[in-house]
């Protein structure tokens, strides 16, 4: 009753999930957000896949706020 290996072996970590989203690799900033094959499209404030894009201080947030239309005369 008390050994937490037998509690713990019904929990097992899952494993990584893949997806497009590289946000690790924004956060150590070898990517740019918009270098991001999702940003703006799947990943959005609304529905963000990484934690960059969560907080409005985030950096994918930011990107997403003030850089997204910057080619299209944006600001």
């Amino acid at each position: 009753a008390f050994d937490a290996t037998q509690l713990s072996a019904s929990k097992k970590p899952q494993g990584k999930q893949e997806t497009v989203c590289i946000s690790g690799l924004v956060l150590r900033g070898l990517k740019k957000p918009d270098e991001c094959p999702a940003f703006a499209k799947t990943c959005t404030p609304l529905s963000p896949l990484g934690a960059p894009m969560v907080s409005a201080e985030g950096a994918c947030a930011a990107y997403y706020a003030y850089h997204r239309n910057k080619g299209a005369g944006g600001t």
